[in-house]
């Protein structure tokens, strides 16, 4: 399901970190059922893949994403390698006013991939900036969320990421490619309870 092609042609974007983006990430024969079929998620927070009921179109993107063709484009573009690092899949699906902050990823995280599945993007507020600093308004590049659209970066001591304050529907996929089997495990349970703890709000 992943355009790997447009994945090698994408050029690496060296500053303020290394990242890449591609605006058609997605076979197109698939990206409607995709967008169609996305998880209805309807409180904030990030929640692992085995938490939700999926798709069998999701399932599908799940293998694509732990590919050995994935691992080795991004392996190749970062020159990281992830070809056995443990990876984590988690879903947003409701951007809180709060969402969004300026922040970088953390250490145990080597790569981080953003797949966003909205149907069009009219809000002059929620779209991903790429920043130089922790201003929000210290802008390298900012995307617009919208179906299929691909940014990926490398997690440095200065990958400052975010976006303006948004609240409402905001689909999306990150990928995770982690340092260790215990991070992996440590970043799920901490998505499990914190699942739990929403659905008894």
């Amino acid at each position: 399901m992943i355009n790997i092609d447009s994945i090698n042609k994408a050029p690496l974007k060296t500053a303020p970190f290394p990242y890449f983006t591609v605006m058609q990430s997605m076979l197109d024969e698939k990206l409607p059922q995709l967008v169609q079929e996305f998880p209805a998620i309807t409180r904030g927070g990030s929640f692992n893949k085995e938490d939700l009921d999926l798709s069998d179109n999701y399932d599908a993107l799940h293998q694509s994403l732990d590919s050995a063709g994935f691992r080795q484009a991004l392996s190749e573009k970062f020159d990281v390698d992830v070809i056995d690092a443990p990876i984590m899949l988690t879903y947003r699906g409701f951007s809180r006013n709060k969402d969004g902050r300026v922040h970088t990823d953390s250490k145990t995280k080597l790569l981080t991939i953003l797949i966003y599945f909205n149907d069009g993007w009219s809000a002059e507020t929620g779209k991903l900036r790429i920043l130089n600093s922790d201003d929000m308004n210290d802008i390298a590049e900012e995307v617009n969320p919208t179906a299929g659209c691909m940014i990926a970066f490398k997690v440095t001591d200065n990958c400052w990421h975010g976006y303006p304050s948004f609240e409402g529907t905001r689909n999306a996929i990150q990928v995770n490619f982690l340092a260790s089997e215990a991070a992996s495990k440590k970043h799920k349970f901490f998505h499990k309870m914190s699942a739990k703890l929403k659905s008894l709000k």
